[in-house]
């Protein structure tokens, strides 16, 4: 399995010493992958009757692609994941224009994960409609993928209009898209068009029913569904260290190609923190 690290979105600061201390530190560590979380606004809780969500305005979260370029040019080979970004909430061929700059400019180094999120205050905000984001985000990812792949696209849609037009620079292969999420049609879309799952559940029986009801809609779909990634996670914050060998054998046997540890909300303080437990978490899972 490739080995990732999470960015700690909301506990890194926005030093950008300590920003970039700890994506090197993760590439030296030997770390292949960092993955971003996405969220462009955050609710004040204190102006709302109930917000029980995990993320309010108090939260920091550093833009992904903005990000991704600075990253971009003070490493040399980590890949760039976002974990995943709100594609509803954003224009579509923006998208594609800046995931397409990102992987250009850094040789290759983006995957990207996308969901349809749940914080209808982003949508607002960002006049986009929270209502239809799940039906349109097929067509979205679509999309993106010709804008991808084509001089100049002709595309017209339910929700997209493209006439003759097209992005340049375009990225040398199209950009492998994942899906974050695990609702029944966000499976079946994964079946039928993605690259790649980040689930969010166990490595256990039950776990590996759910991996195998979606190889099987991609068989369904006439894919190959070994051609389909499955990224783990294990938190420090929940998951004990003596468990974390076994964890990330158990995701390994169940089909992972992929296995991400996250450090936040685990008590830690500053970058330095972070980079010891990524440190810690290394040596035990591949020690």
């Amino acid at each position: 399995m490739q080995l990732g690290a999470i960015f700690p979105q909301t506990e890194i600061g926005a030093d950008p010493a300590g920003v970039r201390d700890f994506a090197q530190a993760a590439e030296d560590l030997g770390y292949e992958h960092l993955l971003v979380f996405d969220h462009v606004l955050g609710a004040d809780a204190s102006k709302r009757e109930s917000w029980e969500r995990p993320y309010s305005s108090v939260d920091m979260f550093h833009e992904p692609f903005v990000l991704f370029g600075y990253l971009g040019a003070i490493t040399q080979k980590l890949e760039f994941v976002t974990g995943v970004l709100i594609l509803g909430q954003r224009q579509t061929a923006l998208v594609a224009k800046q995931a397409a700059e990102v992987d250009v400019l850094t040789g290759g180094r983006l995957r990207l994960g996308i969901g349809v999120g749940w914080n209808d205050v982003e949508y607002e905000g960002l006049n986009e409609n929270f209502g239809n984001r799940g039906r349109r985000s097929a067509e979205q990812i679509e999309v993106m993928r010709l804008l991808w792949t084509q001089d100049v696209v002709d595309f017209h849609g339910r929700y997209h209009d493209i006439t003759h037009a097209g992005i340049n620079p375009r990225p040398a292969k199209s950009i492998p898209v994942w899906f974050g999420g695990g609702a029944p049609q966000v499976v079946r879309r994964i079946g039928r068009m993605g690259d790649g799952w980040f689930p969010q559940f166990q490595p256990d029986g039950e776990g590996a029913e759910r991996i195998a009801e979606m190889r099987q809609i991609a068989v369904n779909a006439g894919r190959n569904p070994d051609d389909i990634g499955i990224e783990g996670r294990i938190g420090i914050a929940t998951d004990a260290q003596d468990d974390w060998g076994k964890l990330a054998e158990a995701w390994a046997s169940v089909g992972a190609t992929h296995l991400s540890v996250n450090t936040m909300r685990a008590g830690l303080k500053g970058p330095d923190q972070h980079i010891e437990a990524i440190r810690r978490f290394k040596e035990t899972v591949s020690g």
